[in-house]
């Protein structure tokens, strides 16, 4: 189950883009380019399709307003539009689109909601129903259980999205983000882990046995790793170091390196489910030596469930694996109307440097550098 087409109009950085998308896709270009707001439209119809937010919690509370969605660069069309092809392994795609402005009060207002399986249409908004009660167009149909019914799954599919970018502190520091479930940023990480050993032994200890195996490998000198709760029932997680005194190398996780925290949320994050998973800039406090293989982990664990993933990355290391395609990797390219997204194997001088024998993250990053980046070396010059 996978994204195999992206439309967005007027969002955010976006004028217009229209891309195709594989089953590891990775985003690259400059700082402010885009890279979060591309993530971003994915999450936004996550956000929508997930029966405890919707739409106006989507737009309002998580973005602020359509104000500050809309591109601006937009002109004489308002409305912010995205359209999503999905593939749900069935023999038809599905395609779900929404477009959406705001009212004088600043009410976000559906303008447009099409769902097409193959050629069939199977909803299309404003219909007579919303006509007659304009306030039906401040909800999307796909938050809506009694509504989506004849689409579901694309519904199920979308609020199943997951987005990652750990933040160790918050790991370190769970209460300052108390009351959020699956947050991105780490905020509940250790008692999502505590949640699945109380629910499934079985597959927490399968899972936390191959990540150890792999952290062992990254950190040489880490011996152990269990999930504990303290006397409050607060889990913990425990790692024993290597350490000349017997089982004095005990640290818990408020003594772990950024890296070790990244890259153990990162492993537990591939294993955790079979949607789409999005990923932002995983190389973060990594060394470029562990940074090489997260392609091909992705890659590997993927496989197993078909799982597709979008990463945003600046990192060579994160392009080296020769198993990445130009058609993968998509360059944001800002101009003076928005920014443009391309597929690297649609750029003539990207496939004669590939041609040529340069690695996939030779030949691009060059192209999404600052084009004047040297003259930072004379900061502070007298």
């Amino acid at each position: 189950m996978r994204f195999t087409h992206l439309k967005l109009e007027n969002w955010r950085n976006f004028l217009s883009v229209d891309i195709a998308l594989d089953r590891r896709v990775f985003i690259v270009g400059a700082n402010a380019s885009g890279k979060s707001n591309f993530l971003d439209a994915f999450r936004f119809l996550r956000d929508i399709a997930d029966p405890q937010g919707g739409f106006q919690r989507a737009v309002k509370d998580s973005r602020g307003s359509v104000s500050k969605i809309r591109s601006l660069h937009a002109r004489r069309y308002p409305n912010v539009a995205l359209e999503a092809e999905i593939d749900l392994g069935e023999p038809n795609l599905w395609t779900y689109r929404v477009e959406f402005t705001q009212d004088n009060q600043r009410q976000p207002i559906v303008k447009k909601e099409l769902v097409r399986r193959g050629n069939e249409v199977v909803l299309k908004r404003p219909d007579d129903q919303d006509k007659a009660d304009p306030n039906r167009l401040t909800q999307t149909h796909l938050e809506q259980v009694n509504a989506n019914k004849e689409f579901r799954p694309v519904a199920q599919f979308l609020a199943q999205v997951r987005y990652l970018h750990l933040v160790p502190q918050l790991v370190r520091e769970p209460d300052r983000s108390a009351g959020r479930v699956r947050d991105p940023y780490g905020g509940d990480f250790l008692a999502q882990l505590a949640r699945m050993k109380k629910t499934n032994q079985r597959q927490f200890d399968s899972r936390l046995r191959k990540i150890k195996d792999a952290l062992k490998i990254a950190v040489p000198q880490l011996r152990d790793l269990v999930l504990e709760p303290d006397e409050r029932g607060v889990p913990h997680l425990r790692g024993l170091y290597e350490h000349w005194r017997k089982n004095a190398g005990w640290q818990l996780e408020d003594q772990f390196s950024d890296g070790t925290l990244r890259l153990l949320g990162l492993l537990w994050a591939l294993l955790d489910g079979s949607a789409p998973l999005l990923l932002e800039e995983p190389e973060l406090s990594l060394h470029a030596a562990v940074v090489r293989h997260i392609p091909s982990i992705m890659e590997r664990v993927g496989r197993k469930v078909d799982r597709q993933t979008i990463v945003s990355t600046h990192s060579a290391e994160m392009l080296f694996d020769e198993g990445i395609g130009a058609e993968s990797v998509l360059l944001l390219v800002p101009t003076h109307e928005g920014t443009d997204v391309v597929a690297a194997s649609e750029n003539k001088q990207i496939r004669k440097l590939l041609e040529g024998g340069m690695t996939i993250g030779e030949a691009v990053l060059p192209k999404s550098a600052p084009p004047n980046a040297a003259q930072l070396g004379l900061f502070d010059r007298a």
